[in-house]
């Protein structure tokens, strides 16, 4: 279980020296249900008694990897460094040692055993963090880094812009996180519910993860959305309970990253690129997400037809840099993509880096944050002092409860 409970509250002595005592707020409960949008809990009951504090908030272009680090640090991914899981770095690559086997056919090092083995290696070898997975195929690795080396839910994790979590460790507030890296949703709530009882810690980052894969599955149908929102809801009123229990004025947030789109149509993305015969990584790279495809090119003769290729799909376009500056997701490195493909809300990629043979979900995000789908929700029993926007601004709330 992933914990980060200040060690200055025990106020031990060390090396002759007196812990500086750990510093006590008011008590403060975030909990982040990922993919819970606005379009599902809008007119909903859910928790409305306890939060009735409750509006939409924009998402940031992209998925949980760059939305979250938004969350925690009030920063775009421009500015964390964090947007999508891998990235284009060559000489920085902890796979670099596999172009040696560049002689072995594609049938075998892409291989789903050969995936599980790098996913192995990656976690415990190569320093990627237990969440890794092989979403590249491996004869495409040496050629990508990994960018959640170190887990965002702790002090340091996002290396371009200080989070919520390092402020705590630095004003020796006692906090504790939860994440799904340890356990799942039922099991974090538990033992949210007994760590606030037992009173030592004033702040909690309950990350809820399990919501997302549900509504992938069931976000086109009403009465099981509505009966696993009744679940959350029950499990959070106990929390809630012991909370008011230890502060009557607790302050309780909900939050998510963003929505879930219904997927409506497939378009098979790679069909259309592949028939050029163009090869990587000679003469260009790709990654294919369900609702993106990010491009590098080495010669302008490939950036060409493959441009031409894009300019005809018509659910989908390419972002223009001025519109990836407004929504924060540009790299002048193009780390990310030199070129980037956006399907239209609804679409999705039938055949792509993400996607297991056989997963067809009912909704998926990661679209244009446009899309109202996407919008992720605000849920409070206390009004901010200023006005609430996009998720952005979630970091700022987090400050403000901060000064109780």
């Amino acid at each position: 279980m992933h914990l980060e409970v200040s060690d200055s509250a025990k106020q031990e002595k060390t090396g002759g020296n007196i812990a500086q005592p750990a510093v006590k707020h008011g008590l403060s409960v975030f909990v982040l249900i990922d993919a819970l949008g606005w379009q599902y809990i809008e007119g909903q009951q859910f928790l409305s008694d306890w939060l009735p504090v409750r509006q939409p908030l924009r998402t940031v272009l992209g998925f949980s990897s760059g939305a979250i680090p938004t969350i925690l640090t009030g920063e775009l991914p421009a500015v964390t460094g964090h947007w999508n899981l891998f990235y284009y770095d060559p000489q920085g690559s902890p796979f670099r040692w596999l172009r040696f086997f560049r002689f072995v056919p594609d049938w075998m090092l892409d291989h789903r055993v050969a995936r599980k083995a790098m996913k192995e290696m990656g976690r415990h070898l190569l320093g990627m963090g237990p969440a890794f997975e092989c979403h590249v195929s491996p004869r495409l690795l040496p050629w990508f880094n990994y960018v959640e080396k170190r887990s965002i839910y702790g002090p340091g994790g996002i290396g371009g812009a200080q989070s919520i979590l390092d402020q705590l460790a630095a004003r020796n507030i006692p906090h504790h996180v939860y994440s799904y890296r340890d356990a799942s949703d039922a099991e974090i709530l538990e033992r949210a519910e007994r760590d606030i009882l037992e009173g030592e810690a004033s702040f909690f980052f309950l990350y809820l993860s399990e919501m997302d894969a549900f509504l992938h599955k069931h976000c086109q149908h009403p009465e099981q959305a509505e009966e696993r929102l009744q679940w959350y809801d029950q499990g959070l009123r106990k929390v809630f309970n012991a909370a008011r229990q230890v502060d009557p004025n607790t302050t309780f947030t909900v939050i998510s990253d963003h929505g879930m789109t219904p997927v409506r149509e497939h378009y098979d993305l790679l069909q259309d690129i592949e028939a050029l015969q163009l090869k990587m990584p000679q003469d260009y790279l790709a990654v294919y997400d369900s609702t993106m495809a990010r491009f590098w090119f080495f010669n302008e003769g490939a950036k060409n037809v493959v441009h031409e290729v894009l300019a005809r799909v018509t659910c989908g376009r390419i972002l223009s840099e001025s519109e990836l500056r407004q929504l924060g997701v540009f790299f002048p490195d193009q780390r990310y993509g030199e070129t980037i493909f956006l399907l239209n809300p609804g679409w999705m990629i039938s055949r792509s880096d993400f996607n297991g043979p056989g997963w067809a979900p009912s909704g998926m995000h990661g679209y244009h944050p446009d899309d109202p789908h996407s919008d992720a929700v605000f849920l409070s029993n206390h009004a901010p002092s200023f006005p609430m926007h996009s998720i952005q601004d979630v970091y700022r709330w987090m400050q403000e409860t901060l000064q109780k």
